[in-house]
Protein backbone atom coordinates (compact mmCIF):
# COMPACT_ATOMS: atom_id res chain seq x y z
CA UNK A 1 0.00 0.00 0.00
CA UNK A 2 1.20 2.98 -0.63
CA UNK A 3 2.17 5.63 2.12
CA UNK A 4 -0.64 8.20 3.03
CA UNK A 5 0.68 11.27 2.02
CA UNK A 6 0.47 15.25 4.38
CA UNK A 7 0.50 18.48 2.86
CA UNK A 8 2.49 20.74 5.35
CA UNK A 9 2.07 24.46 4.88
CA UNK A 10 3.55 27.56 6.02
CA UNK A 11 7.30 28.70 7.13
CA UNK A 12 7.38 27.84 10.40
CA UNK A 13 5.64 23.81 10.34
CA UNK A 14 8.14 22.92 7.28
CA UNK A 15 11.34 24.39 8.89
CA UNK A 16 10.41 22.68 12.03
CA UNK A 17 9.65 19.29 9.71
CA UNK A 18 13.13 20.12 8.09
CA UNK A 19 14.82 19.92 11.46
CA UNK A 20 13.42 17.59 12.56
CA UNK A 21 13.39 14.99 9.64
CA UNK A 22 14.72 15.99 6.63
CA UNK A 23 14.41 12.91 4.44
CA UNK A 24 10.88 13.10 5.56
CA UNK A 25 10.22 15.75 3.24
CA UNK A 26 9.63 14.25 -0.42
CA UNK A 27 8.64 17.26 -2.43
CA UNK A 28 9.10 21.04 -1.53
CA UNK A 29 7.51 23.48 -3.35
CA UNK A 30 7.14 27.76 -2.81
CA UNK A 31 7.01 31.45 -4.15
CA UNK A 32 9.38 33.22 -5.50
CA UNK A 33 9.69 35.33 -2.01
CA UNK A 34 9.89 32.26 -0.14
CA UNK A 35 12.59 30.24 -2.02
CA UNK A 36 14.64 33.54 -1.06
CA UNK A 37 14.74 32.36 2.59
CA UNK A 38 15.12 28.64 2.32
CA UNK A 39 18.48 28.42 0.83
CA UNK A 40 19.71 24.90 3.28
CA UNK A 41 16.08 23.55 2.67
CA UNK A 42 16.95 23.37 -1.21
CA UNK A 43 20.35 22.26 -1.29
CA UNK A 44 19.49 19.53 1.30
CA UNK A 45 16.95 17.93 -0.87
CA UNK A 46 19.02 18.36 -4.04
CA UNK A 47 21.45 16.38 -2.37
CA UNK A 48 18.65 14.03 -1.58
CA UNK A 49 17.51 14.11 -5.54
CA UNK A 50 13.84 15.49 -4.31
CA UNK A 51 11.86 17.48 -5.75
CA UNK A 52 11.61 21.34 -4.83
CA UNK A 53 10.37 24.02 -7.49
CA UNK A 54 9.49 27.48 -7.27
CA UNK A 55 5.84 27.91 -8.35
CA UNK A 56 3.42 30.47 -8.82
CA UNK A 57 0.74 31.37 -6.09
CA UNK A 58 -1.98 29.40 -8.15
CA UNK A 59 -0.11 26.30 -7.72
CA UNK A 60 0.89 26.46 -4.17
CA UNK A 61 -2.98 26.91 -3.52
CA UNK A 62 -3.58 23.36 -5.67
CA UNK A 63 -0.93 21.78 -4.26
CA UNK A 64 -1.52 22.89 -0.65
CA UNK A 65 -5.32 22.36 -1.10
CA UNK A 66 -5.98 25.85 0.37
CA UNK A 67 -5.31 30.08 0.09
CA UNK A 68 -3.38 29.50 3.03
CA UNK A 69 -0.18 27.85 2.39
CA UNK A 70 1.74 30.95 3.69
CA UNK A 71 4.07 30.74 0.57
CA UNK A 72 5.73 27.19 0.83
CA UNK A 73 4.01 23.72 1.01
CA UNK A 74 6.26 20.34 1.98
CA UNK A 75 4.69 17.30 1.04
CA UNK A 76 5.55 14.49 3.40
CA UNK A 77 4.56 10.79 4.04
CA UNK A 78 1.96 10.87 6.77
CA UNK A 79 3.00 10.10 10.46
CA UNK A 80 2.68 6.68 11.81
CA UNK A 81 0.24 6.79 14.67
CA UNK A 82 0.08 3.69 16.46
CA UNK A 83 -1.90 2.32 19.61
CA UNK A 84 0.51 2.61 22.87
CA UNK A 85 1.24 -0.84 24.37
CA UNK A 86 1.45 -1.72 27.87
CA UNK A 87 5.23 -1.69 28.12
CA UNK A 88 5.05 2.23 27.15
CA UNK A 89 2.99 3.41 30.18
CA UNK A 90 5.03 1.48 31.86
CA UNK A 91 7.83 3.13 30.95
CA UNK A 92 6.24 6.65 30.45
CA UNK A 93 5.13 6.17 34.08
CA UNK A 94 8.71 5.46 35.17
CA UNK A 95 9.93 8.49 33.40
CA UNK A 96 7.22 10.90 35.05
CA UNK A 97 6.00 12.11 31.75
CA UNK A 98 2.82 13.93 31.21
CA UNK A 99 0.32 13.05 28.74
CA UNK A 100 -1.97 15.10 26.62
CA UNK A 101 -5.55 13.38 25.49
CA UNK A 102 -8.00 14.44 23.72
CA UNK A 103 -11.21 13.14 23.45
CA UNK A 104 -13.03 13.75 20.10
CA UNK A 105 -11.50 17.55 19.38
CA UNK A 106 -13.29 18.00 16.45
CA UNK A 107 -11.94 21.27 14.66
CA UNK A 108 -8.10 20.81 13.23
CA UNK A 109 -8.09 24.30 14.32
CA UNK A 110 -8.08 23.12 17.59
CA UNK A 111 -6.18 20.45 17.40
CA UNK A 112 -3.35 22.79 15.85
CA UNK A 113 -3.49 25.40 18.75
CA UNK A 114 -3.48 22.71 21.11
CA UNK A 115 -0.68 20.83 19.65
CA UNK A 116 1.15 24.47 19.41
CA UNK A 117 0.67 24.55 23.34
CA UNK A 118 1.58 21.20 23.94
CA UNK A 119 4.85 21.76 22.05
CA UNK A 120 5.11 24.85 23.54
CA UNK A 121 5.79 23.90 27.05
CA UNK A 122 7.42 20.74 26.17
CA UNK A 123 5.17 17.86 26.37
CA UNK A 124 6.32 14.69 24.56
CA UNK A 125 3.32 13.03 23.51
CA UNK A 126 -0.49 13.78 22.72
CA UNK A 127 -3.28 11.00 22.44
CA UNK A 128 -6.26 11.03 19.78
CA UNK A 129 -8.98 8.66 19.89
CA UNK A 130 -9.87 7.04 16.55
CA UNK A 131 -13.20 7.74 16.12
CA UNK A 132 -14.78 9.81 13.09
CA UNK A 133 -16.31 12.62 14.98
CA UNK A 134 -12.15 13.86 15.94
CA UNK A 135 -9.97 15.87 13.64
CA UNK A 136 -6.67 14.03 12.84
CA UNK A 137 -3.04 16.08 11.82
CA UNK A 138 -3.68 17.59 8.64
CA UNK A 139 -2.72 20.47 6.47
CA UNK A 140 -4.27 22.96 8.57
CA UNK A 141 -3.67 21.52 12.25
CA UNK A 142 0.03 21.40 11.23
CA UNK A 143 -0.13 25.16 9.58
CA UNK A 144 -1.49 26.57 12.95
CA UNK A 145 0.30 24.37 15.08
CA UNK A 146 3.32 26.55 13.92
CA UNK A 147 5.72 23.38 13.68
CA UNK A 148 4.55 22.09 17.26
CA UNK A 149 2.90 19.09 15.89
CA UNK A 150 6.15 18.14 14.31
CA UNK A 151 7.93 17.65 17.99
CA UNK A 152 4.93 15.47 19.47
CA UNK A 153 4.87 12.01 19.56
CA UNK A 154 1.48 11.58 17.94
CA UNK A 155 -0.47 8.04 19.09
CA UNK A 156 -3.97 6.80 18.14
CA UNK A 157 -6.61 4.45 20.38
CA UNK A 158 -9.25 2.65 19.53
CA UNK A 159 -11.25 2.64 22.95
CA UNK A 160 -10.20 5.63 24.85
CA UNK A 161 -12.34 5.00 27.77
CA UNK A 162 -10.44 1.31 28.45
CA UNK A 163 -6.89 3.65 27.85
CA UNK A 164 -7.63 5.53 30.51
CA UNK A 165 -8.24 2.74 32.77
CA UNK A 166 -4.92 1.69 32.05
CA UNK A 167 -3.97 4.86 32.54
CA UNK A 168 -4.85 4.60 35.78
CA UNK A 169 -4.10 1.33 36.65
CA UNK A 170 -0.33 2.24 35.03
CA UNK A 171 -0.04 4.70 38.12
CA UNK A 172 -0.97 8.00 36.12
CA UNK A 173 -3.53 10.23 38.02
CA UNK A 174 -5.71 11.21 34.59
CA UNK A 175 -7.44 14.26 34.63
CA UNK A 176 -10.44 15.52 32.72
CA UNK A 177 -11.57 18.92 32.04
CA UNK A 178 -15.37 19.73 32.43
CA UNK A 179 -16.91 22.99 31.29
CA UNK A 180 -19.24 22.58 34.78
CA UNK A 181 -19.19 20.06 37.62
CA UNK A 182 -16.11 19.65 38.53
CA UNK A 183 -13.23 21.08 41.56
CA UNK A 184 -12.97 24.43 40.66
CA UNK A 185 -9.13 23.46 41.00
CA UNK A 186 -6.56 21.36 41.29
CA UNK A 187 -5.98 18.72 44.58
CA UNK A 188 -2.39 18.79 45.88
CA UNK A 189 -0.18 17.52 43.39
CA UNK A 190 -0.51 13.72 43.98
CA UNK A 191 2.88 12.70 43.00
CA UNK A 192 2.28 10.59 39.89
CA UNK A 193 2.65 11.88 36.37
CA UNK A 194 -0.66 13.17 35.40
CA UNK A 195 -2.82 12.80 31.85
CA UNK A 196 -5.54 16.10 31.08
CA UNK A 197 -8.29 14.90 29.19
CA UNK A 198 -9.88 17.62 26.92
CA UNK A 199 -13.27 17.29 25.39
CA UNK A 200 -15.57 17.90 22.43
CA UNK A 201 -15.96 21.29 21.23
CA UNK A 202 -19.31 21.40 22.00
CA UNK A 203 -20.38 18.16 24.40
CA UNK A 204 -17.50 18.16 25.94
CA UNK A 205 -15.92 14.81 27.62
CA UNK A 206 -18.39 11.95 26.72
CA UNK A 207 -19.83 10.16 29.73
CA UNK A 208 -17.86 7.19 29.26
CA UNK A 209 -14.93 8.99 29.46
CA UNK A 210 -15.21 11.26 32.70
CA UNK A 211 -16.01 7.66 34.52
CA UNK A 212 -12.81 6.48 33.33
CA UNK A 213 -10.98 9.92 35.14
CA UNK A 214 -9.91 9.74 38.31
CA UNK A 215 -11.25 13.64 38.94
CA UNK A 216 -12.30 16.64 36.74
CA UNK A 217 -11.77 20.13 37.16
CA UNK A 218 -13.31 23.06 36.10
CA UNK A 219 -11.63 26.74 35.35
CA UNK A 220 -13.90 29.02 37.27
CA UNK A 221 -14.92 32.52 35.33
CA UNK A 222 -16.48 35.27 36.02
CA UNK A 223 -19.88 33.62 35.26
CA UNK A 224 -20.03 36.26 31.82
CA UNK A 225 -19.49 33.51 29.38
CA UNK A 226 -20.27 29.91 29.38
CA UNK A 227 -16.87 28.52 28.86
CA UNK A 228 -13.43 28.81 26.83
CA UNK A 229 -12.30 27.85 23.74
CA UNK A 230 -11.20 24.26 24.11
CA UNK A 231 -7.52 25.42 22.86
CA UNK A 232 -7.33 28.44 25.60
CA UNK A 233 -8.57 26.28 28.28
CA UNK A 234 -6.05 23.48 27.93
CA UNK A 235 -3.07 26.14 27.46
CA UNK A 236 -4.27 26.84 30.89
CA UNK A 237 -4.90 23.45 32.08
CA UNK A 238 -1.30 22.42 30.70
CA UNK A 239 -0.11 25.27 32.88
CA UNK A 240 -1.61 24.93 35.76
CA UNK A 241 -1.44 20.99 35.60
CA UNK A 242 1.26 19.24 33.60
CA UNK A 243 3.99 22.13 34.17
CA UNK A 244 3.53 24.49 37.10
CA UNK A 245 1.93 22.04 39.85
CA UNK A 246 4.88 19.31 39.27
CA UNK A 247 7.48 21.91 39.60
CA UNK A 248 5.94 21.77 43.71
CA UNK A 249 4.34 25.43 43.44
CA UNK A 250 0.86 23.99 44.04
Amino acid sequence: MKPKELTICGLAAVRAQFAADPGAIKRLYFDYATGRRIGVICRTLAQRKKIYRCVEPAELEKVGGTLHHGGIVAVVEAPEMREPAAADLTAWVKRCEPLLVLDRIGNAHNLGAIARTAAFFGLPRLILPRDPAAAQPSEAAYRVAEGGMTHLELARVDDLPAFLRSLVAAGYDVIGAATRGGLPQAQSHTGKPIALVLGNEEHGLSAEVAAACTRLVTIPGSGKVESLNVSVAGAVLIWELLVRAPRGTR
